[in-house]
């Protein structure tokens, strides 16, 4: 399916799971340190959060990769989650210290990365659902 979509849809989902790779990863291998507890300093609906992009991440990689019409919404939904989260954790710290957090790793990237699929989900979805063979015949092309 990935060569019935325009080149720039491509890129743009290449991204996405390249992106969402690298952040079940990252979440795999603070859970895999810390344990249950390693978003412990967060308060709980942030841990909650987090935890879930264990499963979340893999999703969006999932869906993105078989190019299914779900993937775009939940990888918007997914990074509006993990970016919110990330922010109400260290909002503290980047008004004390705004400078530290102009690094290529941690908050500036997970920001970039999020503004890029909330900026692309619905265009990539519309590529998805142009596809002659997206969700087949009937209402349920809709979902």
């Amino acid at each position: 399916m990935w060569g019935y979509l325009p080149r720039r849809a491509r890129w743009v989902a290449a991204g996405y799971v390249v992106g969402f790779g690298e952040g079940a990863c990252s979440h795999v291998y603070s859970v895999w340190i810390g344990g249950i507890h390693a978003f412990s300093r967060d308060p709980v609906p942030i841990q909650v959060v987090f935890h879930a992009m264990l499963v979340l991440d893999v999703l969006a990689v999932v869906l993105i990769a078989r190019v299914s019409p779900a993937g775009p919404p939940l990888a918007a939904a997914t990074m509006a989650a993990d970016t919110f989260g990330n922010w109400w954790a260290e909002a503290g710290n980047v008004m004390r210290h705004p400078l530290d957090y102009l690094v290529p790793f941690g908050l500036l990237p997970i920001t970039l990365f999020g503004v890029f699929v909330l900026a692309t989900a619905l265009p990539l979805r519309r590529e998805i659902l142009a596809l002659p063979s997206a969700a087949g015949p009937g209402p349920e092309r809709l979902a």
